[in-house]
């Protein structure tokens, strides 16, 4: 459900998949190709919510902000199933991997890997070309040629499955 609050409306890019049960309220944009997905709730009350060209929230992710502290998606980011993002930076090309906690003023740079179930503390950054595990998150090593091209892969198969859902998923019952 999209709904507006105290006279903010969501803007969505009309290229944007947005599944009927996700609920988008308030200062939230939604840039050209990304998605969300079954049971998401992006809650732009308190400050803004930005999610970048290309990126994927996947089924019953949390996406909340703090006064002052934003959250803020770059593009081509894939975040895993039962993420919770609070008043965070994420830059372009990562997995934030299920099941992870990114919080507030915490920034993720460029082509990284948040691992599942890992917890970035706030105002903690996870410097580019990383992997990030465990809780608190720390960095484990640099990425592998291999994982930034499955960051990248992982983008591109969202958005083909977003297209796939809006051509041919219908409620039967």
């Amino acid at each position: 459900m999209i709904r507006e609050w105290n006279g903010h409306k969501p803007k969505i890019h009309p290229s944007a998949f947005i599944h009927e049960t996700a609920e988008i309220i308030g200062r939230v944009t939604i840039e050209k190709d990304a998605s969300v997905w079954p049971f998401c709730v992006l809650r732009g009350d308190v400050d803004e919510i930005v999610i970048g060209e290309g990126t994927n929230i996947q089924d019953n992710t949390v996406i909340h902000c703090n006064e002052g502290a934003p959250t803020l998606m770059g593009k081509r980011i894939s975040v895993g199933h039962s993420v919770v993002l609070h008043g965070c930076t994420v830059k372009d090309d990562c997995i934030v991997g299920m099941g992870s906690i990114v919080l507030d003023h915490a920034t993720v740079e460029e082509f990284c890997i948040v691992g599942a179930g890992a917890v970035v503390s706030p105002r903690t950054t996870i410097p580019k070309n990383s992997m990030a595990l465990g809780i608190p998150a720390k960095v484990a090593r640099p990425l592998k040629k291999e994982e930034v091209e499955h960051i990248q892969w992982n983008a591109k198969e969202y958005l083909k499955l977003s297209d796939s859902h809006r051509k041919t998923s219908r409620r039967i019952f």
